[in-house]
């Protein structure tokens, strides 16, 4: 196979998670991330908005004639309804909807749906295969439970922010949303792993999902360092404390590239190709600890070598040589990358209000049931009728429930 084509796309059928019915209450971002994901491969995902209040992501970041970017992302294969829950109405038409549902994902804070008597006994008894994900910043008990919790703060008390940035600089948070998506995507798991569950049980459950925990998993072996050494992480910036070279280096036409030598093999390979073999040779060398140790000799070395040429000289000498580097991209360059354009990552499809958008495609390719990206972020309440009306609603009913107030 020419690994620079994409193999022929398979008949495309439904995705594998069609006939799961997923309610997404959930707002800013891991939760409604977290049931776009479970859409993207079929789920029939039915987002449910406060009449009055939208969800806030809809005018989160810039806009392009008044209609929001993001939401066309995070809302994409979503059927949207209105519905305030602190309604009798609102409650009873979600208790409707959970009957025939297979997972509720939220992220109140812990006790707002117990407050509205939509709590876990009152779902459950609805429906007892119901799996309802709570996603909140600290979970649903403890010292912090009640606090309002958003991914920043789980930037913060995870440990990543203490450990990124410069040695001498200020702790560094993430321009965008790194633990709201490392949460969404483990609560994804976590929702799969609990329907799983009800395969042999029959039985629902609650997945209790704290932002502040997948944002710790993710850093690695940090508490067992500290656990049996003492050990705590510093700032580093972009090098590292297991290897070494490990860093970005600018091009001679001011461009950037990383280097990574996890690899012992590696770490030769680019000595080599820079023409300082010697240090191959010292002691020091054949571990990563060792190399970290002397970054200082070993960045200067790769450094000036790679300020001496041009990026793309650069790529293509470090690909002949099979050692480990990239291009560092805006995402102009991810836009433009033979890679990227090779594995569709970046999608363009058609939207009623801008034309055509291109956004990422689904997160991976299954070879015989992919995902699909059915249509891009609908207008606030655009199914409610519809929806209700498929509850056997009569159209009496959804204008009793305007007039509560209700939708």
């Amino acid at each position: 196979m020419n690994d620079h084509h994409r193999p022929p796309a398979p008949p495309r059928p439904e995705g594998p998670l069609r006939g799961l019915r997923v309610i997404d209450l959930a707002t800013l971002f891991a939760g409604p991330l977290c049931a776009t994901m479970l859409g993207d491969f079929g789920a029939e995902v039915i987002k449910v908005e406060h009449p009055r209040r939208p969800d806030p992501s809809r005018g989160h970041g810039p806009a392009k004639d008044g209609v929001g970017l993001w939401w066309k992302l995070l809302g994409r294969n979503k059927r949207n309804i209105t519905l305030d829950l602190s309604t009798p109405g609102g409650r009873d038409v979600l208790l409707r909807l959970v009957a025939d549902a297979d997972v509720l994902i939220e992220n109140f804070r812990p006790g707002t749906l117990e407050k509205w008597g939509l709590g876990w006994d009152e779902l459950s008894a609805a429906n007892p295969r119901l799996v309802l994900a709570r996603i909140t910043g600290f979970g649903q008990y403890g010292p912090y439970a009640r606090r309002p919790g958003f991914g920043t703060l789980a930037e913060a008390m995870s440990g990543f922010a203490a450990i990124t940035g410069e040695p001498d600089g200020p702790p560094t948070l993430p321009p965008f949303g790194l633990a709201d998506s490392i949460a969404a995507l483990s609560a994804s798991y976590a929702v799969m792993a609990a329907l799983r569950g009800r395969d042999t049980t029959g039985r629902g459950q609650v997945v209790d999902m704290a932002i502040i925990e997948p944002m710790l998993m993710t850093l690695g072996p940090q508490p067992i360092w500290y656990d049996q050494l003492g050990y705590v992480q510093p700032r580093t910036g972009n090098r590292s404390t297991n290897n070494a070279p490990r860093n970005t280096y600018r091009t001679r036409d001011g461009k950037w590239v990383a280097v990574s030598t996890s690899a012992q093999s590696i770490a030769e390979r680019v000595l080599r190709l820079v023409g300082r073999p010697e240090y191959t040779d010292e002691p020091w060398f054949t571990t990563g600890s060792g190399r970290a140790a002397h970054a200082d000799e070993l960045d200067e070395a790769v450094g000036s070598w790679i300020a001496a040429h041009t990026r793309d000289e650069v790529v293509a000498a470090f690909e002949k040589a099979e050692a480990a580097i990239a291009p560092v991209y805006d995402i102009r360059d991810v836009m433009a990358d033979e890679q990227y354009l090779a594995l569709e990552t970046i999608t363009e499809l058609p939207d009623p209000d801008l034309g055509t958008v291109r956004m990422q495609n689904v997160l991976f390719r299954l070879s015989e049931t992919p995902g699909a990206i059915r249509w891009t972020g609908r207008p606030h309440g655009a199914d409610t009728a519809e929806v209700l009306s498929g509850l056997g609603l009569t159209g009496a009913d959804i204008a009793s429930l305007h007039a509560e107030g209700a939708l």
